[in-house]
């Protein structure tokens, strides 16, 4: 099955295609941390898909319905909320895949929906950083930003992020396969034979710095900064903005720390500790449980980086009041009347006022 960062913990490291570690010296039986996946992973997974797909669906529509692309910040954010969902149209194969302990929608398959996964992951840890830049420049750099924060140069960056994000999945695109073992169909990550151990130390680094310790770098170092000059600068909304800023530094550490943490010490549990059944099944166990944690960011980004933003929820009410009531209100009769008439006369000049953060 898929390891980690390609597919929700189904992975093959910890579980085989065989129901043993490939690491233990000693066969080593997973049958109840199978069992607990496919009774757990599916209600969870599905709870956020249903959660980041609404919400990231909803950025992205307000972002496209009011033509707001005109702002690089939002840019981002259009970008960020589509890594997200790449990401989640992957999950019901996964889930679907623990139900059932085996993968049925064979080798092209296996192979796209592994891709997307790591794309969707690296492209939301890409664009968060691209988001953080871009506040650090408006802030700290008011005077270059307004030169270089421009539509082109948004669309430029975008796309050699894309670039960038397909060149850091191309080895779940290459490696990852479907396989028949035993009457056991499985999605699983090949490696060149002799180096499979070199491949996913490799792998696991790679994890661990492109979507932890990369962007909280550059979290702390952009940051830092942008709180230095609200400090200096007599603003009234400052201080809202500093408590925005640590809690975006803290929800991402909370969310991602725990789950590179736990596949590194998956990754080089020979190295760490003696080996034994018992601790490779607490491992795996540990996984399981910070890869949830981790996943729910994808629903938490449309919050932190729109829905707190004034001008964002402006918009979202006034696309409710548009569209959702006026059409309940057509198909309820005792519907208020008056919430189709504010939905028609809503001020055109609001749609035309600028997406932004808090700050």
């Amino acid at each position: 099955m898929a390891t980690p960062a390609a597919g929700p913990m189904t992975e093959q490291e910890a579980l085989g295609t065989t129901g043993y570690d490939y690491m233990d010296i000693e066969p080593c039986a997973k049958y109840n941390v199978l069992q607990l996946m496919a009774q757990l992973l599916p209600p969870l997974y599905a709870l956020v898909f249903g959660v980041g797909l609404l919400g990231n669906a909803m950025v992205v529509v307000i972002l496209i319905k009011y033509r707001r692309l005109s702002v690089l910040t939002n840019i981002y954010l259009l970008n960020l909320a589509i890594s997200d969902l790449l990401f989640l149209v992957t999950l019901p194969f996964w889930i679907h895949y623990a139900q059932q302990d085996q993968w049925v929608f064979g080798h092209d398959m296996c192979k796209l929906l592994s891709g997307l996964y790591s794309m969707g992951l690296y492209g939301e840890t890409f664009f968060i950083i691209l988001l953080t830049i871009d506040r650090y420049l408006a802030i700290v750099h008011a005077v270059f930003a307004l030169r270089a924060r421009t539509v082109s140069f948004g669309i430029i960056s975008s796309f050699v992020t894309w670039v960038l994000v397909v060149l850091v999945a191309l080895p779940e695109i290459i490696f990852f396969r479907a396989q028949d073992e035993q009457g056991h169909s499985a999605c699983v990550s090949l490696y060149p034979e002799g180096d499979v151990y070199a491949w996913k130390h490799l792998y696991i680094v790679k994890i661990n710095v492109l979507s932890l310790v990369l962007p909280l770098l550059v979290m702390v170092v952009c940051y830092s900064g942008i709180i230095k000059t609200l400090v200096r600068c007599p603003n009234r909304m400052k201080y809202k903005a500093i408590r925005l800023i640590f809690i975006i530094m803290v929800v991402f550490f909370i969310f991602w720390a725990p789950y590179n943490l736990v596949l590194f010490l998956h990754a080089f549990q020979m190295t760490f500790f003696e080996t034994s059944c018992e601790r490779s099944n607490q491992l795996d166990v540990a996984v399981m449980v910070a890869e949830v944690i981790a996943y729910t960011h994808c629903c938490v980004n449309p919050v932190i980086y729109a829905f707190v933003g004034e001008r964002f929820r402006e918009h979202l009410r006034h696309f409710f009041r548009q569209h959702v009531a006026v059409c309940l209100g057509k198909r309820i009769r005792f519907c208020p009347s008056e919430t189709r008439e504010r939905a028609s006369s809503a001020s055109p000049s609001t749609m035309e006022q600028e997406l932004s953060f808090i700050f």
